[in-house]
């Protein structure tokens, strides 16, 4: 007998951003959109269990929806022109332009000009790229009430300017293309190392929706070397995965990784894309010199090969672009293995990350290997407390325990 909740966990998956992009396309309301998608998926778990699970699922649930969202119009609306429009909405297909995709049109529609750029990219992480409130406030390093803040405040923008719900021209595109980017990267990174305790360490659904719609993106808009960056970037990462984490649930960290795991044709596709990107002669932008960085890690056969050299080099440079403490912490990786843990030590202290796990690790794996064990477990300590990852957590409570001996 079938699982209806372990269908529905799957279903919700890969089916929720699908179902709100189209409602928000066809009704106009974001709101609408997401309470309905919520109501048809909290119907399906009763029906389901009572008469089985239809053969499309997606469609059962796209269905059900549409009708609540016409049912809530016509409950809601006082004028006899909101009651005929209620009546008349209907499945005919709108022209689709230049996006051929609802999620990604979504995505355009929610990265409008008129909204704060935090506020884009949030509002889309929430409506397309299905992620939580809270998983979404930890990719931002924020408290979830502030983010839940920025979501609302985003829906309402929305509405009170009249934000409408149309494929982007071509000529929009290029102006929003920044926002959908970063949202596509952040969609990524959380199926890459998924940062709610409660779910897979590596969520493959996020990775490959993020890869497909960037790839999109580089189709629409083929001049755009930060698309291409993306692109190779989310590719050349992606190769690793199957070496990402362990038999046993544990993260494996890059110079522990078995590199002939690793994807080969993802990674020549994404060094093609990289060579690309520096044929075109244009200053590179952040997406470009991380995917170089990341074809440097791919290139080499054994850690041992890295040339730290051109990493810290790429770092210099993407400093220059982007002189967030993420970068400067990434940075001084590459410098603890050419001038040792001393120098990168200086250089992490006093970065404003004390809410970010990855900072307490960093600073735990110098403290370790300049032998001061007290400080390092120190850091061990605060890295665990802040990491949601179980891989990570499991990781990172092993080399805890390591130095105590256990």
């Amino acid at each position: 007998m079938t699982d209806v909740g372990e269908v529905l966990t799957r279903v919700h998956r890969e089916e929720w951003a699908r179902v709100v992009a189209t409602l928000a396309r066809r009704i106009g309301d974001l709101d609408v959109a997401e309470e309905m998608a919520a109501e048809a998926f909290a119907a399906a778990v009763e029906r389901w269990s009572a008469d089985g699970v239809p053969p499309n699922p997606g469609a059962w649930l796209t269905t059900t929806a549409y009708r609540r969202a016409v049912d809530r119009i016509r409950r809601e609306s006082r004028r006899e022109d909101k009651h005929r429009e209620a009546l008349m909405l209907a499945d005919v297909p709108e022209p689709l332009g230049v996006i051929d995709d609802d999620r990604l049109r979504l995505i355009f529609t929610c990265c409008h000009p008129a909204l704060a750029m935090e506020a884009r990219v949030a509002l889309t992480l929430r409506l397309v790229g299905g992620l939580t409130v809270p998983e979404i406030a930890r990719a931002y390093l924020v408290q979830e009430a502030a983010m839940s803040r920025r979501i609302t405040r985003a829906k309402t923008k929305i509405k009170a300017a009249g934000i409408p719900y149309r494929v982007p021209s071509r000529d929009d595109l290029p102006a929003r293309v920044s926002g959908v980017l970063a949202v596509l990267y952040l969609i990524f990174n959380e199926g890459y190392l998924a940062s709610d305790p409660g779910k897979e360490a590596v969520r493959a659904d996020l990775t490959a929706e993020a890869i497909r719609l960037t790839r999109l993106v580089r189709t629409l808009l083929p001049d755009d070397h930060e698309a291409t960056g993306l692109l190779a970037l989310m590719l050349l990462t992606e190769a690793r995965r199957p070496a990402r984490v362990s038999a046993t649930g544990e993260l494996v960290v890059l110079a522990e990784q078995d590199r002939g795991a690793w994807n080969r044709q993802l990674i020549a596709e994404g060094h093609a894309l990289v060579r690309a990107c520096i044929a075109a002669g244009r200053p590179p932008g952040r997406y470009q010199i991380l995917a170089a960085v990341n074809a440097v890690h791919t290139d080499a056969r054994d850690a041992r090969d890295t040339d730290w050299a051109q990493v810290a080099a790429l770092y210099d440079h993407l400093v220059r672009v982007d002189p967030s403490p993420i970068v400067r912490l990434n940075r001084a990786v590459a410098v603890a293995e050419l001038d040792g843990p001393q120098v990168a030590l200086a250089e992490v202290d006093g970065l404003p990350l004390d809410g970010y796990h990855a900072y307490h690790a960093t600073r735990a794996e110098l403290l370790r290997r300049m032998g001061r064990g007290g400080e390092a477990r120190e850091a061990y300590e605060r890295a665990i407390e802040l990491a949601g990852n179980s891989a990570e957590t499991a990781y990172l409570r092993r080399r805890r325990d390591q130095l105590s001996g256990r």
